[in-house]
């Protein structure tokens, strides 16, 4: 199976007994099995191991070597009809992988004036058992809460949209998780001196999402930097113009100096595989590494903008949350708290640095800087709004009990920004500023957080259950 495809396990339970008893039951029941299957498959992206009908011990033995021989991320287990939880648990305890009981009926309520109409009893109960998937969820999820097995439900109806929806959040969900164990992460240079609140265990965060964490060296990046070509610049050069709002006080050598470094970094991410990087450096004055650093803003953005996440300060955990919220297709820029706006109830975000171009309002400008606040150097950076709307804000957090999520839906509103050569943005929220900067800061992330478009928090929550790590939301 390829490296980039997720892996979802499928199979229906019943009861073998009730085959002989009920003609046409497990056909129906296949039938029905085969519509959910279609709602997996129509996501795109994922391989579908599906077992079948497992309504025996023996039926159990055989799905739980099919997919653990298919090293699936997740399964879906189809509830069709009532089941004994003594065939679901050793499935489940084989795999060792989160599972999704689907309790969903073939419509919204049974036809009770077809059944009772019927003379014959046995053809109502087969009938009835069609719908009878209600009464094996609390013994099966019972069963695996006692035995310490995790498992979610999904509870509806085939024709009922929002059923579907949430079985599809589930599959996307999943398909994140597996992008955080593809990721590789570069770690580029060092911390910020000082900023203990960005420092993290990589072993513990490596463990929680499985990605692999690469150390690139900078003496590196300036050997690939040294060997760029004109060619290569001149395209680059071109590239910013398209995708830049390139401000005419961008000095010609302070422009070639980035596209140079933008160059480099392409090369070297390409070199390592990257899916993500953290950086940070400083350097002696006058020192090739720092002219290096100075230049990488417009790089990593645009990196940031193909998906491949950039985070400054050496922001690791940033990194992480990044990747997340581009793995779902809602950007996320790398941000913290800028000021509070007491009068329109509004708080400020932004940073200085990399941005996701793919959520701001109009074309990202390319600005000079004269000094990079609280950094050596001088070059240039990144000015830009996200677009109004719905956001998300997340954080990935490491506690006394370890890794969690911390996140938040709000708004991003228009308004007076700060146009200092950083991004900057508005954002509003339900509870309100103060409600929400308090509760935020109370969960203890570290003060970076990741910006993305849209409501993602339910989808955050999905990802968390998968990772098997907590969550926390803002509201």
């Amino acid at each position: 199976m390829s490296r980039n495809l997720t892996r979802i396990g499928f199979f229906s339970t019943g009861l073998c007994t009730y085959w002989g008893q009920f003609a046409g039951l497990l056909d129906k029941l296949t039938n029905h099995a085969s519509t959910i299957v279609s709602w997996i498959r129509e996501t795109g992206g994922v391989v579908v191991c599906d077992a079948g009908m497992v309504d025996s011990p023996q039926e159990a033995r055989n799905a739980a070597f099919k997919l653990k021989e298919s090293a699936v991320d997740m399964v879906f287990i189809y509830v069709a009809t009532y089941s004994l939880s003594s065939t679901i648990l050793p499935v489940v305890k084989e795999l060792g992988c989160p599972v999704i009981l689907l309790n969903i009926q073939p419509g919204p309520s049974i036809d009770y004036k077809v059944i009772n109409s019927l003379d014959d009893r046995g053809e109502k109960t087969g009938l009835w058992l069609e719908y009878c998937q209600a009464c094996a969820i609390p013994e099966i999820a019972g069963v695996l809460s006692s035995a310490g097995l995790k498992r979610s439900i999904v509870t509806g109806h085939l024709s009922d949209g929002t059923t579907k929806a949430e079985v599809i959040s589930w599959i996307e969900a999943a398909k994140v998780v597996r992008g955080m164990k593809d990721n590789r992460m570069g770690l580029l240079g060092h911390y910020y001196c000082g900023m203990l609140d960005v420092y993290t265990d990589l072993r513990k965060v490596s463990a929680t999402f499985g990605t692999h964490l690469e150390i690139v060296e900078m003496d590196e990046l300036a050997t690939i930097r040294n060997q760029v070509s004109e060619e290569e610049v001149e395209a680059k050069l071109e590239e910013f113009r398209k995708k830049f709002d390139v401000n005419p006080n961008c000095s010609e050598y302070e422009t070639r100096r980035a596209a140079k470094t933008a160059v480099a970094l392409d090369k070297m991410v390409a070199a390592h595989d990257l899916g993500s990087m953290a950086y940070y450096y400083e350097g002696s004055a006058g020192n090739v590494s720092e002219d290096i650093v100075t230049s990488v803003i417009p790089g990593n953005t645009l990196l940031t903008g193909r998906g491949i996440p950039v985070a400054g300060e050496y922001e690791v955990k940033n990194a992480l949350a990044m990747k997340i919220m581009s793995l779902l297709g809602a950007g996320g820029s790398f941000s913290e708290f800028y000021a509070m706006d007491f009068e329109d109830d509004v708080i400020l975000l932004g940073h200085d640095g990399p941005a996701h171009p793919l959520i701001a309002d109009g074309k990202v400008e390319l600005v000079p800087l004269p000094v990079y606040h609280g950094k050596p150097g001088k070059g240039l950076s990144i000015q830009m709004t996200v677009r109004p709307g719905d956001v998300t804000l997340l954080s990935v957090c490491e506690g006394p009990d370890g890794v969690f999520l911390l996140t938040a839906e709000g708004e991003s509103v228009t308004g007076d920004v700060l146009n200092i050569g950083n991004t900057n943005s508005r954002y509003r929220f339900p509870c309100g500023m103060r409600s929400f900067f308090d509760q935020w800061c109370e969960a203890g992330p570290s003060h970076h957080c990741a910006v993305g478009v849209g409501k993602q928090v339910e989808i955050i929550r999905r990802i968390a259950f998968l990772l098997g790590i907590g969550v926390k939301v803002v509201k």
